[in-house]
């Protein structure tokens, strides 16, 4: 329930009348302030930190712009506009690699490698790979996010993108069986397999189902290792007008239910795009106890 004095809800944190004479505050004790000067002095104050303890800038500045368009603080003039990277963002060239057909079995192919790849020099082949196979085509992650190539030798044979997990999504919500404070507080310990693709001349049986269990051993300790917190589930989306999801299901992933097909943004209450099957896979035996805890 939201509190009587609240202005708004901005990423899962209750922002109160109290909180934005707080910051009006803070701007009238620092004139000379850039708004991300402003954005750090906040986050400092308020201890809003990711888990990995950098301090979360982009979020408290989306806040700070939405209590200033809302007419609840005044912002300083914006110094300059720099260029929406994301907004402008140029599509993965593609690129040549060795298409030949590759057919044989999972021992024939093996021994396989599990590369991450983000911010590494191989990162542009898998967002061309993406781009050229998948067909959603590639997408940059927001957030936190890995990338992973999968080579037989040295050719790149797959890819899988995660990323963080949507907020809301009912079924997943039910069958965690947390609580809305619960869920605010430990999204973070879920992976949205994000992307996940074979390419189309590998013809390898059991391929995908073997990748998903090298994926749910290998994550954990990754996504640890860059962010500083654990993974203790892990879940993804099949549009079942043109998957059956079965490689999700012989690696053991459980259907929970489908989406509303409305996206995170939606106004209407109407669906707005496919309605796709979630799948879950929990990486512990206790990640419900793990998951509804409440610091």
């Amino acid at each position: 329930m939201r509190a009587v004095n609240a202005l708004l809800k901005y990423r899962g944190r209750e922002v109160t009348v109290a909180d934005a004479a707080f910051i009006r505050q803070l701007i009238a004790a620092s004139p000379l302030a850039t708004r991300r000067a402003l954005s750090q002095k906040l986050c400092a104050a308020w201890g809003w930190v990711q888990a990995n303890g950098r301090p979360r800038d982009m979020v408290c500045r989306g806040l700070l712009l939405t209590l200033h368009r809302a007419g609840h603080i005044q912002l300083p003039p914006q110094h300059h506009r720099p260029p929406n990277p994301l907004a402008r963002r140029a599509r993965p060239a593609p690129t040549v690699i060795d298409t030949t057909p590759l057919a044989c079995g999972l021992r024939t192919l093996r021994p396989l490698t599990v590369q991450q790849v983000r911010r590494t020099q191989a990162e542009p082949l898998f967002n061309s790979l993406i781009e050229q196979y998948h067909y959603l085509g590639y997408t940059q992650p927001v957030g936190e996010h890995l990338k992973y190539l999968v080579y037989a030798g040295q050719r790149p044979i797959a890819c899988l993108a995660w990323s963080s997990a949507p907020r809301h999504l009912g079924c997943r919500d039910r069958f965690i069986g947390w609580s809305a404070v619960a869920r605010r507080q430990n999204i973070r310990f879920l992976a949205y397999n994000l992307r996940f693709l074979i390419l189309p001349w590998v013809r390898v049986p059991h391929l995908a189902s073997h990748l998903l269990g090298c994926m749910a051993r290998r994550l954990p300790q990754d996504w640890t290792a860059l962010y500083g917190q654990p993974v203790y589930f892990l879940e993804t989306f099949v549009d079942p007008q043109r998957f059956r999801g079965t490689c999700y299901r012989a690696a053991n992933w459980t259907y929970l239910g489908r989406t509303t097909g409305r996206g995170k943004a939606d106004q209407t209450g109407r669906p707005n795009r496919p309605i796709k099957e979630v799948l879950g896979y929990p990486l512990c035996p206790d990640f419900r106890r793990l998951l509804g805890q409440v610091p």
